[in-house]
């Protein structure tokens, strides 16, 4: 990852733009104080009335000065650290896509919100208002002592050992609050999962009638956020009391102090009002020392938490110099692959060889591992033994931009953007695809004739995940979305599991007309019947392969499946010729 401190070096000239109008700012102001003076030595006491307009007008063109430079500061300050979070926010977002599922098996959805907007906002406030109001103090504070010593040596004394006093009751309480802020962040973070997940699963919530069981869960999480937010509040108020007393006895203590030396003779009357001027504008300092170590001390944190994601690495990573098909024809190889998650083995010693064009069915009961086929094919995971190839070639060997390109994949879990249907289903080639090829799309995935029916039929905007839209709907839009795409390979993870028979048979149609290298697995043998291999998976085994005729005379498992879906209808079926052909007939029989 980039140090935060070569985001801030990209802007350093702007930086020392804004360092320079806020020196510019502050002399101004440490100005005020002497004009102060002279109003009082020269007019009030010494009586040169002549003088009064003119110092009048200094302090009027002072006051505009601060204004001007005062804007110019604080302007630079907020486009530098929205540049900045732009850049640290993108960054941030391009490195988390660029993990493996891995990472996303770990880690959920509202904690990595939570790093990727609040952790970011604070450091982009740390970088901003926080920084600049940090080195205004700086200057400020330095440039009053500077002045204080000048006109009363022995005065400046007191403020002198008063500042360190606060900052180091600045730094302790820095301490103590940092612990509570990581805190607060990471409860931040459960608290946005909570009802991140509670929100997309609303309609299964109030469909088992879960609403009080998850708004007391919720509750909970909100509940210890407060406690956190008053915890951090109680040491705020333990501490932030020691500065308003300093700050209120610091100009009291030099009224009386400096009084007494007007009284010796030791300084002028116009001294004294510019150093309690003076000693008024070193209080402000002080006062903001509580508040900026409390929000520099949250962006410290949301920093180590960002790290923490930086420090992790992709798992799937590509060669320096890896092979680019000019044309993938899409030949598929599994030699001996055996993948394991942890102790857990999912696949063993599976092997097959598809030819490009032809189609391979895969079944299995759940939890066999028949979806970790596609995830290793794409290279969401990596084999623990043996070789997935594309067309002969090692899929570790490609990019995974053209062996994924290479692939259209209907997932098991269909999942729609908040968007128009027409860019859902172009999602692929978002801008190779046309309006025709579209309604091609969804013509062969049977979605064509209910999405026209709709008021704005292609721009219709689906809900979150296409809330709105039945199972069905949503599975030939994703289907759709597949077909235009138009790969080499198509793989299809129970993708019509909720669509009715008639509707699955035209898809299937379709599907025979496609030059692409099918992969289809499914629970029904309607969908895999056609298939040139068929293989059964039994823990994560081949058990059986054959052809859907051959695996009928084994009797094994696809036997006893197709007995399950289609026994009682062969029994009570007298003109069975339109739905088995002869030989299911005489095998079954």
């Amino acid at each position: 990852m980039k140090k935060f401190s070569k985001y801030i070096l990209k802007y350093w000239f702007a930086y020392l733009l804004a360092i320079l109008c806020i020196v510019i700012a502050v002399s101004l102001d440490m100005l005020s104080p002497l004009v102060t003076k002279r109003i009082f030595d020269n007019v009030i006491i010494g009586g040169d009335m002549d003088l009064l307009p003119k110092l009048l007008i200094m302090i009027f063109i002072i006051g505009i000065g601060r204004c001007i430079f005062q804007y110019l500061k604080e302007f630079i300050f907020d486009l530098v650290s929205s540049r900045i979070s732009l850049n640290i926010r993108k960054d941030l977002f391009i490195h988390i896509q660029s993990l493996s599922l891995s990472f996303f098996d770990k880690n959920n959805t509202g904690e990595l919100m939570s790093r990727v907007k609040d952790d970011v906002d604070k450091i982009w406030n740390a970088l901003g208002f926080v920084s600049m109001l940090i080195i205004e103090v700086i200057i400020h504070t330095s440039l009053v002592l500077f002045c204080m010593y000048t006109l009363s040596p022995g005065l400046a004394v007191f403020p002198t050992i008063i500042l360190p006093l606060m900052a180091g009751l600045a730094l302790l309480m820095e301490k103590k609050l940092g612990k509570i802020y990581e805190a607060i962040s990471e409860e931040n973070a459960q608290l946005n999962t909570v009802a991140q997940e509670n929100l997309s699963g609303v309609r299964t919530v109030k469909a088992f009638a879960r609403e009080k069981h998850e708004i007391k869960k919720f509750l909970s999480h909100n509940k210890r956020y407060y406690e956190l937010n008053m915890k951090q509040s109680r040491v705020f108020i333990k501490y932030y009391p020691y500065f308003q007393f300093v700050t209120k006895l610091l100009p009291l203590a030099m009224i009386i102090l400096g009084g007494y030396q007007v009284i010796q003779g030791t300084i002028t009357l116009g001294t004294l009002a510019a150093f309690v001027e003076y000693s008024m504008n070193i209080v402000w300092p002080m006062e903001m020392l509580g508040w900026l170590s409390n929000e520099f001390a949250s962006a410290i944190a949301s920093t180590k938490r960002i790290r923490k994601i930086y420090a992790e690495v992709p798992l799937i990573t590509e060669l320096e110099q890896p092979i680019v098909f000019d044309e993938v024809k899409g030949s598929v190889q599994f030699h001996n692959v055996s993948f394991a998650l942890g102790d857990k083995n999912i696949l063993t010693d599976i092997s097959f060889d598809l030819a490009a064009g032809k189609t391979i069915g895969i079944m299995g009961a759940t939890g066999t591992g028949k979806s970790s086929i596609i995830n290793l094919l794409q290279r969401f995971y990596d084999t623990t033994e043996g070789d997935v190839k594309l067309d002969g070639v090692n899929i570790k060997d490609l990019t995974l931009r053209q062996l994924r390109k290479s692939i259209s994949l209907v997932m098991q879990d269909v999942f729609l953007f908040s968007d128009t249907i027409s860019e859902n289903v172009k999602m692929g080639k978002k801008y190779l695809i046309n309006q025709d090829e579209i309604v091609n799309a969804a013509s062969d995935a049977q979605a064509k004739d209910f999405i026209e029916r709709m008021e704005d039929q292609y721009e219709t905007v689906v809900g979150e995940r296409g809330v709105g839209l039945s199972g069905g709907q949503k599975q030939r839009i994703s289907i759709a979305r597949a077909l235009a795409k138009k790969t080499p390979i198509l793989v299809l993870d129970d993708s019509t599991s909720a669509l009715d028979m008639e509707t699955e048979h035209m898809i299937q149609k379709a599907l025979t007309q496609l030059d692409s290298t099918k992969i289809i697995i499914a629970h029904r043998i309607s969908a895999v019947r056609n298939a040139d291999e068929i293989i059964i998976l039994e823990e994560g085994k081949i058990v059986e392969r054959g052809t859907h005729e051959t695996l009928l005379q084994t009797k094994g498992y696809y036997y006893k499946t197709y007995m399950a879906q289609y026994g009682d209808l062969m029994n009570t079926t007298e003109d069975l010729t339109p739905v088995f052909n002869e030989k299911e007939v005489a095998v079954c029989q």
